[in-house]
């Protein structure tokens, strides 16, 4: 079985900052894209940010400039860099892998970590 946890929200300030971190750990071959979701209470789940294995970032527009993602493939562990928070960051956030590899089967498939909560006061 792969696991994905979190670590590092909590309560912020508008315009402070955060470090998320998620560690994926398992039978582990590898993993093609790590991202992190982010859910507010009554609105759909979206894509924060996310990195391929090469090191190539996406970001949701809202983020973008603010927000920096980072990945350690050896370590299977993705960080998101929050910067200049904003009321509306608030949410909880879910670290996701894509496209696992694992020792057990040839499938590739997508893990999802139990979420982390960020709050942004003002």
């Amino acid at each position: 079985q792969v696991q994905l946890v979190e670590s590092g929200g909590g309560l912020v300030q508008a315009g402070g900052s955060l470090r998320l971190s998620c560690a994926a750990s398992g039978s582990i071959l590898s993993i093609n894209a790590m991202g992190w979701y982010r859910q507010a209470p009554g609105k759909q789940r979206e894509l924060v940010a996310a990195i391929t294995s090469s090191g190539s970032p996406n970001y949701a527009d809202s983020v973008r400039g603010r927000f920096t993602i980072s990945r350690d493939n050896a370590k299977n562990t993705v960080y998101l860099q929050m910067n200049s928070l904003k009321l509306e960051d608030t949410a909880v956030y879910y670290c996701n892998a894509a496209g696992v590899r694992v020792t057990t089967t040839f499938r590739r498939k997508d893990y999802w970590g139990q979420g982390t909560q960020v709050t942004v006061s003002s």
